[in-house]
C-alpha cells in the first residue's frame, strides 16, 4: 500500500538534527535559554520587527496580543469570519466578543464591510477594542485599507500572520502589519518548531509586557512574588533550536511550494469549472507574493460536472489527503448567534474551494502520484458526461 501524502507536512533535514543536537549538548533544555534569544532575534529581523516573543503557540500569541492591546470583558473585536477557530477563540478567552467580517474574493477581510462593522456597532454601548484580521492560507491582508479604516476609528490592528510567514505584500514581509502580529509554527505551517508560535511588535514596552505575562508574571525577586495572573506561554530552547534552521531555510521552503503551485496551474488549465484560489504564480522577490502554503482550487458543480467533495474522495481513496477551505466562523455553532457582516463570500468558498497536498517535503514522485489521481479522475468525468 502507498504511503499516504498528507497536506502540508514538516519539512526537516540534518540542519534541524543538529540543531537540536547542539541544544540538548549545552544543558539548556527547559524554557528559555541561548537558542530562544538568537531565534527572536532572527524572526524580528526576517519580518521588520523590532521584537519578537518566542511562545508556546501562535493561539498564544493572539491571547497575549489581546490583553497587551487593552481588550477586555465586554469589548468588540472585529475580525475574520473566514479562519481557523484559534482567532475566535482566542478573542473569548480575554472576554471580548467576536463580530465576523466577511471576506473578499481573495479571502481575506473585505476592507468595505469592515466600514460596514464599525458603522454598525456604533452606538451599542460596547467598545470596539481591536481589529483582528487574519491572512489567509498565505496570503497578506491589504492592510493599506484595513490599518487605514481602523486608525480612523481609534483602534489598534492586531494581525493574525499564523498562515503567512514568507509572504510579502507591497514590499513590507508578513508580520509586519498592525500595532502587533501573531505567527505559528505549528506542524503543519511552512517552517515549524513543532508546535510554537511568536507575537511580534515595534513597541518596546509591549514586548516586555508579553514577556512578562507569559512567564506567569513572576515578579524580579528572589522568590516567587506575583501581583496580576500570568501564563506559562514560552517556547522551550529545544524548540528554538529547531526554528532556527527552519527560518534560515524558509525562503527555500517557500519557493518549493510554488512550484507545487505552479505544476497545478497546469494540470487543471482549460478545465472549465475549476480556478485556481490566490495568487496564480506570483515573482520570486516581487513586492506581493503569497507563501504559497495551500493550493486550492475553486469548483463550480455546475459548470465542472463534479464537486469538490468528488474530488476529495477520489483523492482519499488514493491515501492522498485534501480539505476544504476553512468553515466560516459565523457557521460554527461554538459561534451561532454571534454578530456578523456577511455578503455570502465565505460561505461560497467553503463550499467550493478544495486544499490540495502543497508541502515542500513533496518530492517529484509523490507530486506525480498526486497528478495522476487528478488527472484520472478529470478523464472519468468526462467520458461520463
Amino acid at each position: 500500500m502507498s504511503e499516504r501524502i498528507h497536506l502540508s507536512s514538516p519539512d526537516v533535514t540534518e540542519a534541524e538534527e543538529r540543531a537540536l543536537v547542539r541544544a540538548i549538548r549545552s544543558g539548556w533544555v527547559a524554557p528559555l535559554g541561548p537558542e530562544v534569544d538568537a531565534f527572536e532575534e532572527e524572526l524580528a529581523a526576517y519580518c521588520g520587527r523590532e521584537h519578537a516573543v518566542a511562545l508556546s503557540s501562535g493561539t498564544a500569541a493572539l491571547h497575549l496580543g489581546l490583553i497587551t492591546l487593552g481588550v477586555g470583558p465586554g469589548d468588540l473585536v472585529l475580525t475574520s469570519t473566514m479562519t481557523f477557530a484559534a482567532t475566535a477563540n482566542a478573542i473569548t478567552y480575554v472576554g471580548a466578543e467576536p463580530v465576523f467580517v466577511d471576506c473578499d474574493a481573495t479571502g481575506n477581510m473585505d476592507a468595505g464591510l469592515l466600514e460596514e462593522a464599525f458603522e454598525r456597532c456604533a452606538g451599542g454601548g460596547q467598545r470596539v477594542a481591536a481589529v483582528l484580521p487574519v491572512d489567509l492560507l498565505g496570503k497578506v491582508v491589504d492592510h493599506a485599507r484595513v490599518d487605514d479604516i481602523a486608525s480612523a476609528h481609534g483602534v489598534p490592528v492586531l494581525a493574525d500572520a499564523a498562515e503567512s510567514l514568507g509572504a510579502t505584500r507591497d514590499g513590507r514581509p508578513a508580520a509586519s502589519f498592525g500595532n502587533v502580529a501573531a505567527v505559528s509554527f505549528n506542524g503543519n505551517k511552512v517552517m515549524t518548531t513543532s508546535g510554537g508560535g511568536a507575537l511580534l511588535t515595534d513597541d518596546a514596552h509591549l514586548a516586555q509586557r508579553v514577556r512578562y505575562l507569559a512567564t506567569q508574571a513572576r515578579q524580579p525577586v528572589v522568590h516567587y512574588e506575583h501581583t496580576e495572573i500570568g501564563y506559562n506561554y514560552r517556547l522551550s530552547n529545544l524548540l528554538a533550536a529547531l526554528g532556527r534552521p527552519q527560518l534560515a531555510r524558509l525562503d527555500d521552503m517557500v519557493q518549493r511550494r510554488r512550484q507545487h503551485r505552479l505544476g497545478y496551474l497546469e494540470l487543471f488549465d482549460g478545465v472549465a469549472g475549476v480556478s485556481a484560489f490566490g495568487e496564480p504564480s506570483g515573482l520570486a522577490g516581487g513586492p506581493t507574493h503569497d507563501n504559497w502554503w495551500l493550493t486550492s482550487v475553486i469548483i463550480d458543480p455546475s459548470v465542472a460536472g463534479f464537486a469538490p467533495e468528488d474530488l476529495r474522495l477520489a483523492l482519499s481513496d488514493a491515501d492522498i489527503e485534501a480539505r476544504p477551505l476553512w468553515k466560516p466562523m459565523h457557521l460554527q455553532p461554538v459561534f451561532a448567534g454571534a454578530r456578523a457582516v456577511l455578503d455570502g463570500t465565505s460561505e461560497r468558498l467553503f463550499s467550493t474551494g478544495l486544499s490540495l497536498p502543497s508541502g515542500s517535503v513533496l518530492d517529484d514522485g509523490q507530486m506525480q502520484r498526486i497528478h495522476a489521481v487528478i488527472t484520472a479522475f478529470l478523464e472519468g468525468r468526462r467520458a461520463t458526461r
